[in-house]
């Protein structure tokens, strides 16, 4: 039955099922106002935490958040050790994870009812927005070989980093979303909206594993591509229509332009028409708020991201070299 359960039909009723639950944290959102919280302090300060969090307030967090990732977890582990192949149908783990993740949203939203806090009492605000970052960055390095780095090119990455961070990422992607997750509470504010709706399209993603659905190009192109939508309306929001917003739209769409579209088998007349179509609108709207100068802002994301992708491959590269010089003394101990 489940083989006749197409991954295709499951997600476009993810998506919308994703909507709705957004809709809900937006509802039960309305609860919340009432609920006194600091000044904010800064860039660096996180807004929506409890003035005095209590040992409840963060066991509620931070248990809730382990059992989820742990579970997650495992349901990979189960799914590369028992299924190992892809399928057009649905797999009993992938309704398994829809089940889970779906339980620990609905989880989340009562722990914020109870609480209010999440693990944002504890830790950085840059530790959420970097997780997101990092996945973004092994997306870049994993997709290199199919669709290059650099305008069609690939980087000279070697295929044991890549094949490795194909074999491993749903571990790295699934901290990422269950960590970003549980990081905030639901609040109702926009911002928090369009990042839980993004949090939940990344947990549909991670539940599909080992369908075609999970591989389709275009569906995880959107993925890519809404952290661009993401980013700029919340920059938008914090800092009005003469804020940085434009950094953000066209600093991702970059990636985009540069990396991202030449694995949609697009012909070379229609790249270049996107490609044109970019630079006009960059300078257009730097334009019309009187900073043309200002348009070199849009390559500080790319810069990043791309040297972040450097950075992962030697990690990892050291990683797999140090685990190989580790493998014939383990031999000659087991030996003796």
């Amino acid at each position: 039955m489940l083989k006749d359960l197409r991954a295709g039909p499951v997600l476009v009723i993810g998506v919308a099922a994703s909507a709705a639950l957004t809709g809900l944290v937006w509802l039960l959102g309305q609860r919340l106002q009432g609920i006194a919280l600091l000044p904010d302090q800064g860039a660096s300060w996180y807004y929506w935490k409890l003035p005095e969090p209590t040992v409840w307030t963060r066991a509620s967090a931070w248990l809730c958040y382990a059992a989820h990732q742990v579970a997650f977890w495992w349901l990979i582990h189960r799914a590369q050790t028992r299924v190992r192949r892809y399928t057009s149908g649905l797999h009993r783990l992938n309704v398994v994870a829809l089940a889970v993740n779906t339980g620990f949203v609905v989880l989340h939203l009562l722990q914020t009812q109870l609480f209010y806090d999440g693990l944002a009492q504890d830790v950085s605000i840059f530790s959420s927005q970097g997780s997101v970052i990092l996945l973004l960055v092994a997306v870049l390095l994993m997709e290199n070989r199919r669709r290059g780095l650099f305008l069609g090119r690939p980087a000279p990455i070697r295929q044991e980093i890549v094949a490795f961070a194909r074999r491993y990422h749903g571990y790295l992607f699934s901290w990422a979303a269950v960590y970003t997750f549980w990081y905030h509470p639901m609040e109702s504010t926009s911002g928090h909206l369009i990042g839980f709706m993004y949090m939940f399209l990344l947990l549909l993603q991670g539940s599909l594993f080992l369908t075609r659905a999970h591989t389709n190009r275009w569906w995880t192109l959107t993925l890519e591509l809404a952290v661009a939508a993401h980013g700029t309306l919340v920059a938008v929001m914090n800092s009005g229509p003469d804020g940085m917003w434009p950094m953000f739209l066209f600093g991702f769409l970059g990636v985009f332009v540069v990396t991202q579209m030449h694995g949609l088998g697009l012909g070379r007349g229609t790249r270049w028409a996107l490609g044109i179509a970019y630079a006009a609108g960059a300078l257009v709207v730097y334009g019309l708020r009187g900073d043309l100068a200002g348009v070199s802002a849009v390559v500080r994301i790319p810069a990043i991201e791309y040297l972040l992708v450097g950075v992962l491959a030697v990690l990892l590269w050291l990683g797999l070299r140090a685990a190989r010089l580790g493998r014939p003394r383990e031999a000659a101990r087991l030996e003796e």
